[in-house]
C-alpha cells in the first residue's frame, strides 16, 4: 500500500484527487441555488474557481519538476586490431543415444498429471 501511495504521489495523482474533491464540493454547493445545467457549467467552466481550486493551482505551480536531461555517451567498441572468431572444437563425439522408458526408471510419478478441464 505504501508503494502504491508513493507512486501515486510521485506521478501527481494527489492533485487529481484533490481537484475531483473540489469539483464535487463546488457542484453540490452550486446545485443548492441553481439548476443542474447552470451548476455543471459554473463548476467546470474555470471562470468561477473556489478557494480549494485556487490552492490546488498554486500548489501545482509551486511544485518543482525535475527536467530529464539525456546524457549520451559515445558507444565503446572493441578495438579494430582485436577480433573475436568462433572456432569449432578440435574433437567432437556424439553421446550415446539413450532410449529409457518410464518402466525402466523403477518408480511412478508421485502425482497424476494435471488435467485441462
Amino acid at each position: 500500500m505504501l508503494m502504491i501511495a508513493a507512486v501515486l504521489a510521485a506521478s501527481g495523482t494527489h492533485w487529481a484527487i484533490l481537484q475531483s474533491f473540489a469539483w464535487t464540493t463546488m457542484l453540490v454547493q452550486n446545485l443548492e441555488s441553481k439548476s443542474v445545467r447552470e451548476a455543471v457549467v459554473e463548476t467546470f467552466d474555470g471562470k468561477h474557481p473556489c478557494r480549494l481550486c485556487k490552492a490546488i493551482s498554486t500548489g501545482k505551480k509551486s511544485e518543482k519538476k525535475k527536467e530529464f536531461v539525456a546524457s549520451w555517451k559515445q558507444p565503446e567498441f572493441i578495438p579494430s586490431e582485436m577480433a573475436f572468431i568462433f572456432e569449432p572444437p578440435h574433437s567432437f563425439t556424439f553421446l550415446p543415444d539413450l532410449h529409457v522408458t518410464w518402466h525402466e526408471l523403477g518408480h511412478k510419478p508421485l502425482l497424476p498429471p494435471p488435467r485441462v478441464g
